[in-house]
């Protein structure tokens, strides 16, 4: 009889201390920031909007900003997969525009991406608290916008086939 009592309490300690394990893992799952598929990928700014007033400085030492910007804009970020797959596509469809109408940001130093983006586009190095990053409320990567003359987005998205196949600038 004590063994059957001494099974019954270590049983009974062993499930109070899987829920308490349960319960601390439940509680750090909550705490960590949502994942880019839980938010939704879509982005913030809607055709017919502008991005904020923002200045930033290109890779070749130029200033740029939201009052020059027109034509295709892309968002990408050291690192990521996904923005490395997108951007030969990103490249082939700059290289029908002119150069001054695109605009690439690269999030992080990635000097893959920069060498492969700078040939057809103005390219901006920052962080993702940036200036071009906050004018465009741009959280994600990669991220693609196209924008008319007027500044104004067209469409966006997270894939060139998110844009028009038609270029606006």
């Amino acid at each position: 009889m004590p063994f059957l009592v001494a099974a019954v309490v270590l049983v009974g300690l062993v499930g109070a201390l899987n829920l308490l394990l349960t319960f601390g893992v439940m509680r750090r799952l909550r705490e960590q920031p949502a994942a880019p598929q839980a938010r939704g990928m879509e982005p913030e700014l809607r055709p017919g909007m502008r991005a904020d007033v923002f200045t930033a400085t290109t890779t070749a030492g130029k200033q740029v900003s939201d009052t020059d910007v027109r034509g295709l804009v892309g968002f990408f970020s050291a690192g990521c997969a996904p923005c490395h797959t997108l951007a030969p596509r990103f490249v082939e469809r700059a290289s029908t525009l002119d150069r001054d109408g695109v605009l690439a940001v690269v999030a992080g130093d990635d000097a893959e991406l920069v060498a492969l983006l700078s040939p057809v586009a103005r390219v901006v190095l920052e962080d993702f608290d940036g200036a071009v990053q906050a004018a465009f409320h741009n959280s994600w990567t990669p991220a693609v916008y196209l924008l008319d003359d007027a500044g104004r987005v067209v469409a966006g998205g997270n894939r060139m086939g998110d844009l028009p196949s038609e270029t606006h600038a």
